[in-house]
């Protein structure tokens, strides 16, 4: 089994000063949810093996604080920061996924939407309604959805594959508590 933790970035200023969307920082809420994820991650003993990282500033920033909350034992051995994560979509996504090496058991990608909201309901398009409805509407900064795949080698992971087991976001955390 391999599962697939995927992650939007926190939530961040409007704008850059430098005026570019790639460099659009966190902002104070954004750090508060990030570290409220990470501890979840935590808690729920989904600690990846390894993570892609979109090279976007504020998903940067999102691992960061993610990768200062897991104890130092529980870090991933392999990280990767990749520009093509930025503004990618479903499909550019899911051959970063199909070229991970070493076959981590629990992957991690912090990345931006529209791109992983379509790779969630692309990969979990064979679940019922029932259990696709949390990924309903639009992924949420902090949004984190776990999708679990039987199968043993991530080049195998395929659109209708994969099953949702959680989806979680700051608000969700919040209201839970």
């Amino acid at each position: 089994m391999r599962r697939l933790i995927l992650l939007r970035h926190a939530k961040t200023e409007t704008d850059a000063p430098s005026g570019k969307d790639q460099d659009r920082r966190l902002d104070d809420r954004g750090r508060v949810d990030a570290a409220a994820i990470a501890g979840w991650l935590v808690r729920n003993r989904l600690v990846p093996d390894a993570a892609l990282i979109s090279t976007a500033v504020r998903a940067q920033q999102t691992w960061e604080i993610i990768s200062g909350v897991i104890p130092a034992e529980l870090m991933p051995m392999q990280v990767a920061h990749l520009p093509e994560l930025y503004g990618a979509g479903a499909a550019q996504l899911l051959q970063e996924i199909h070229a991970v090496a070493d076959q981590p058991r629990r992957l991690l990608v912090v990345g931006h939407n529209p791109g992983l909201q379509e790779l969630a309901l692309g990969l979990t398009c064979n679940g019922t309604a029932a259990e696709r409805k949390p990924l309903n509407g639009n992924m949420p900064t902090s949004g984190l959805a776990v999708i679990d795949f039987a199968i043993r080698d991530w080049a195998d992971a395929a659109f209708g594959g994969g099953k949702l087991s959680h989806f979680v976001s700051p608000k969700i955390l919040r209201e839970a508590s």
